[in-house]
């Protein structure tokens, strides 16, 4: 007797829940021989299908027991029936439940991708495969480049991808004319003739006359099981095809991206719109940071205009003190003790006086400030031309000047160099010795034109007043510009016999505002950000669970030729998280088209753009992609192969 490589014993299958409720197989006892060619013919609705897809460990059996070559399905797990699926069996199927996205040859070769073949063998058998069964020239056909025929013929070489030691044919010519469905059954002869087990569910009395052993089915029991021949070849089935213990992750996740790919482009409208939610979000986050770090970069050099890691000094409580006018306590003497400290790089005094600057029948109103040698540098200015007041210059009380930009252009001097040239200021001669650098804040139209002079000129030939208006000093950058602040405070009360009648004004301080300031409102823009990301996550989620929902019998045929429930959820989660990535970088794309947008409505407006955040940015989105995307992907490898094969 020979062995028995398929056993069903007093099987029974109820299905459906209610009024629907029906019992579908009725004690059903069965033996497969290796090597046979069984056909099972029945009515429609006579449990025929059913059998063979119980047969195919794509349904189990409510009760009674199945073995595949000695092994009790039923102590099988999910994964394991999935591994028994891809090395035993060979499915093929009425309606031939190719993947319409792939060519021939990728659905040929895609059972072997579950079984761990290496990509350049599996492309060498499929090849082959498709070759033997006339389709060399339609390698790179698609499923509706194909006739009926053809299709069928994919079908089955994809059924012995991986060996097909058992093949499993569901009405394999009732979508085929005759010609094409005589080329079939040929091709199912010559496999069995070379030791494939074949059987073959059919309603055609012609096509079961093929077959070696015919099985009747009605309303669920077995009515007939007749041998029209006898086993007469002794060839055993032997398979060219290596099994695999491991199969590489790496491999998997290259293939599943490339499948994942092929989806998305084969429904570009629906990927388009899938990824609008993370495109804008991205763009939004992106231009959010970038602006953000604009206008911190905006504020931050116009407090560098004002003086780099500088404390000023100024008489009075505060600004707005109607007192300051009247207090003179501000001197030499207390900028020459400052200068003494460790922390302090530089200090210089400053004192003021307005008057009309004229220049070759040109007159100007503009203030004259008198400053030490250390103010330029103090203040963080450049020459553009000449040179600016040396230490000489105020020991000396000489009569130079140092001009800003703006004094430059309103004395008419824009087309050549004012250094050298001798300008008048309230009837007293000063000689040109250098030209500012413009800064964004010296060069807003508003500002006054502005001469430097030695704070000596100013108090001994101009005001005749011994004390400053203020002081500016600079400290080094690595000290705390607190602490310093603090310890300027208490020197200069004990020069003025303990009265606190000055205050200071701590350009530090100010940018930490700032930047606290501006942190908190990017902080708040980019959670508007988020939450149109999350809005965009969950758009995904919805439109990946009408995916899988569409793509259920999809679903089916990859479990059906081995794949486990992680390959499909790998598979979804996969191709959202592409699609995130994809809309990711389609938002940064996008954020750069917003520049110029903004540069159109206001000149004030910076966007600095950072790799960082474009980094952040394709994270994030990757990992919207993750989380919206695992509830889809799961609920997809959660479905039962029967259940999603049963479904258009």
């Amino acid at each position: 007797m020979s062995e028995y490589c398929l056993l069903i014993e007093n099987v029974n299958k109820f299905m459906g829940r209610g009024a629907s409720y029906a019992h579908v197989l009725k004690d059903i006892s069965l033996g497969v021989n290796r090597g046979e060619f069984i056909a099972i013919i029945g009515q429609s609705g006579s449990g025929k299908s059913t059998l063979l897809n119980m047969l195919g460990c794509l349904d189990k059996p409510t009760f009674g027991s199945y073995l595949v070559s000695g092994i009790d399905t039923s102590t099988l797990n999910a994964r394991q029936l999935s591994h028994l699926r891809s090395r035993t069996f060979g499915f093929v199927f009425q309606r031939y439940n190719l993947l319409t996205y792939c060519s021939s040859l990728e659905n040929v070769l895609l059972p072997a991708v579950y079984t761990g073949m290496s990509p350049k063998e599996r492309r060498e058998r499929a090849t082959k495969l498709l070759q033997q069964f006339g389709l060399a020239d339609r390698l790179r056909s698609k499923p509706n480049e194909l006739s009926g025929g053809q299709q069928q013929r994919v079908s089955i070489a994809r059924a012995l991808m991986n060996g097909g030691e058992i093949l499993l044919a569901d009405e394999p010519t009732g979508a085929l004319d005759t010609h094409s469905g005589k080329i079939v059954m040929e091709a199912f002869n010559t496999l069995n003739t070379i030791g494939h087990t074949i059987i073959l569910v059919t309603h055609n009395s012609k096509i079961a006359e093929h077959a070696h052993r015919v099985i009747e089915i009605q309303d669920g029991r077995i009515v007939s099981d007749r041998k029209k021949l006898a086993l007469i070849h002794t060839v055993r089935f032997e398979s060219t095809v290596n099994t695999y213990a491991e199969i590489s992750r790496l491999d998997l996740f290259v293939e599943a991206l490339k499948m994942a790919v092929q989806s998305i482009f084969s429904h570009k409208l629906r990927s388009v719109l899938t990824m609008l939610g993370i495109v804008f979000g991205i763009a939004a986050v992106i231009s959010v940071i970038a602006l953000g770090r604009g206008s911190q970069e905006m504020i931050i050099s116009d407090i560098h205009a004002m003086g780099t890691n500088t404390i000023d000094i100024l008489p009075g409580k505060g600004f707005g003190d109607m007192q300051s006018q009247r207090i003179k306590t501000l001197n030499i003497g207390d900028v020459d003790a400052l200068k003494n400290k460790t922390y302090v790089i530089g200090a210089t005094p400053k004192a003021n006086s307005s008057g009309v600057v004229v220049y070759n029948g040109v007159a100007v109103n503009s203030f004259v400030y008198g400053v030490g040698e250390q103010y330029f540098f103090v203040k963080g200015i450049e020459p553009a031309n000449g040179r600016f007041i040396s230490p000489e210059d105020v020991s000396s009380i000489n009569s130079v000047a140092v001009i800003d930009q703006k004094m430059k252009k309103s004395l008419c001097c824009s087309g050549e160099s004012p250094v050298g040239k001798i300008i008048i200021f309230n009837k007293r001669p000063f000689r040109v010795i250098g030209v500012t650098k413009e800064t964004q804040r010296r060069s807003n139209d508003e500002s006054n034109p502005e001469i430097f002079i030695p704070y000596s000129t100013l108090m001994y030939r101009i005001t005749g007043d011994r004390s400053v208006d203020s002081i500016i000093v600079r400290i080094r950058n690595d000290i705390n510009a607190q602490a310093a602040e603090n310890d300027m405070t208490k020197t200069l009360i004990n020069r003025h016999n303990n009265v606190h009648d000055f205050f200071t004004f701590n350009t530090d301080s100010i940018k930490k505002t700032v930047e606290k300031a501006n942190g908190t409102m990017t902080a708040l823009i980019f959670c508007i950000g988020v939450i149109s990301l999350v809005v965009g996550g969950i758009g995904v989620m919805n439109i990946m669970l009408v995916s899988v929902t569409e793509r259920i019998s999809e679903i089916g045929i990859r479990m059906a030729i081995g794949a486990r429930q992680v390959d499909i959820l790998a598979q979804f989660l996969i191709e959202s998280t592409v699609i995130c990535s994809l809309g990711g970088v389609l938002g940064i794309a996008l954020s750069f088209l917003i520049r110029p947008i903004l540069s159109i409505l206001s000149t004030e407006i910076r966007l600095i753009y950072s790799l960082d955040s474009f980094i952040l940015a394709l994270c994030f989105s990757s990992f919207i992609g993750i989380l919206f995307g695992f509830l889809p992907a799961r609920n997809a490898s959660r479905l039962s192969p029967i259940d999603a094969l049963g479904r258009d």
